[in-house]
């Protein structure tokens, strides 16, 4: 245990090896202002929003407290992957005991907390999700009754509230079993992988030649996607109904929303493409629509 959360614990103080200072803003000409910014010590690159003189901005040691406590809840083996933007982000992924098939012996899922840290005045926000390792696909889930998160308050003595924090993840640890009931519903259920796709994306009102264009690019995308992975984990062509599992949908649109969708410049690593995949309207859509009895 001690070794591996060494392990744990360099590679957070490795990702996160700088401080966020708190400086005043000014005004033309100098001009005091109640406001400070918050500012990376490594490069001076500000971050988040402008605060109050009140205004305690977490650090490095604080993140440290909270993957300690997962590595409590969650067991020895954890591992983690660290991200900066604005804020820590740390996806932490549990023991491989975690692990649950879904379809045959490929299409599996495993958990990942994932703790968002921001400097937006918001508490710490841990959120469970699934990988699946068939298509690389990270999700957080949104849609009642699957998303499970738990928040942590912004303060400055985050260990004195240690035992609430290992208490807090080991309760997301033990809905991972629900996380997974919910998937297997949606890999039971059978959708029109053609009138899915056209509830998720209508449409063009447009009838120019580009908005067509694009429309017919991105259902075609899709479906290519889906139509690999369905070779990928041993599943049959698509039947002239065009039945598929409420499950390959709702990872076809996410997966192309995450993988395969322009980006802005700078929003191409792994985590910043889960983030906003995550919030994508079209992907909340699609997995509420998975889910729909």
């Amino acid at each position: 245990m001690e070794t591996t959360m060494n392990n744990v614990q360099e590679k957070v103080v490795n990702a996160f090896n700088f401080q966020i200072e708190k400086f005043p803003l000014s005004g033309p000409d100098g001009l005091r202002t109640p406001f400070y910014g918050l500012f990376r010590s490594d490069s001076n690159q500000i971050v988040g929003r402008a605060v109050t003189k009140s205004y305690v901005p977490h650090q490095t040691d604080d993140v440290l407290a909270i993957t300690e406590a997962a590595s409590k809840a969650l067991g020895e083996d954890i591992d983690v992957k660290c991200h900066f933007r604005d804020g820590h982000f740390v996806e932490i992924a549990p023991p491989p005991s975690y692990r649950r098939a879904i379809f045959g012996t490929a299409d599996n899922v495993f958990p990942r907390c994932i703790v968002n840290a921001g400097y937006d005045g918001r508490a710490f926000k841990a959120s469970l999700g699934f990988y699946r390792d068939l298509c690389s696909n990270l999700h957080i889930p949104k849609s009642t009754g699957l998303a499970m998160s738990m928040k942590i308050n912004h303060t400055s003595k985050l260990r004195s509230f240690m035992g609430e924090m290992i208490e807090g993840f080991r309760g997301l640890g033990d809905s991972w079993d629900t996380m997974v009931e919910q998937i297997r519903f949606m890999q039971n259920r059978e959708v029109n992988i053609v009138d899915f796709l056209n509830e998720i994306y209508p449409q063009p009102e447009d009838d120019s030649k580009r908005a067509v264009t694009m429309h017919k690019n991105r259902t075609e995308a899709i479906l290519r996607r889906l139509m690999n992975e369905r070779h990928k984990s041993g599943r049959p062509e698509i039947a002239s109904d065009r039945k598929v599992s409420a499950w390959e949908a709702f990872n076809a649109v996410q997966g192309y929303v995450q993988h395969e969708s322009t980006r802005r410049s700078g929003f191409n690593n792994d985590m910043d493409r889960m983030i906003l995949a995550s919030k994508d309207k079209a992907v909340f859509a699609a997995e509420r629509l998975a889910l729909a009895l």
